[in-house]
């Protein structure tokens, strides 16, 4: 239902983390939360949230895809 990428970004990524830069030490490794792309199941009209059997992906070119499944909870 979401599909963006950093090109649909307010800010660059350079421009997040030369801001983040200004108050702590990034190391490598460390993850930034951006936020998340329009599209999102509160917005709608009706509004649609995730249900088992959704899947999620999140692809990061150079790394790889994280796939996940939604499941019922007990």
């Amino acid at each position: 239902m979401q599909s963006s990428g950093t090109h649909d970004m307010i800010f660059s990524v350079a421009e997040i983390i030369s801001y983040m830069s200004r108050f702590m030490r990034l190391q490598p490794g460390d993850i930034i939360a951006t936020g998340t792309p329009e599209g999102v199941g509160m917005g709608r009209d009706p509004q649609r949230f995730l249900r088992p059997g959704d899947v999620m992906e999140l692809t990061v070119e150079g790394l790889g895809t994280q796939r996940q499944q939604v499941v019922a909870a007990d």
